[in-house]
């Protein structure tokens, strides 16, 4: 088995908020991620495929379409957007990089499959200290 893994990089702002709380509750556990004007960050998208190499290619999956996957259902879809309220399969979630990684494996998992390859992980990392990982 061998793992390949695809970085791509997206800017976007969002707010991490619950309905059910009162604001200060949401300015006590989220911090300034509550902020109720939103808040950027500069994210990198870690993907990480697996497979056994094609004896044709001499690849696990051709880093030209795991590229164009990303880009296609994932980076070009957010960057420079408002998470919470500009993209479509984040509306009424919470928009932090747990469920955004959640959600990112769930629009990537069966083109990739389709191209030869199994998802491994999806890391999204928000700040240079922050990184989430999840493996499906």
């Amino acid at each position: 088995m061998v793992y390949i893994k695809r970085t791509e990089k997206f800017c976007a702002a969002h707010k991490l908020w619950n309905n059910d709380w009162s604001p200060e509750k949401n300015h006590e556990i989220f911090g300034k991620c509550a902020n109720e004007n939103y808040h950027g960050h500069n994210y990198v998208l870690e993907v990480t495929v697996k497979g056994n190499i094609d004896p044709e290619t001499g690849f696990v999956m051709n880093f030209t379409e795991l590229k164009r996957i990303l880009r296609e259902r994932i980076t070009d879809v957010v960057d420079h957007k408002n998470l919470n309220v500009d993209i479509d399969f984040l509306k009424d979630k919470f928009t932090s990089a747990e469920v955004m990684a959640i959600e990112f494996w769930k629009r990537i998992e069966t083109e990739i499959k389709v191209a030869g390859a199994q998802l491994h992980c999806v890391a999204l990392k928000e700040t240079d200290n922050n990184v989430v990982e999840y493996f499906g």
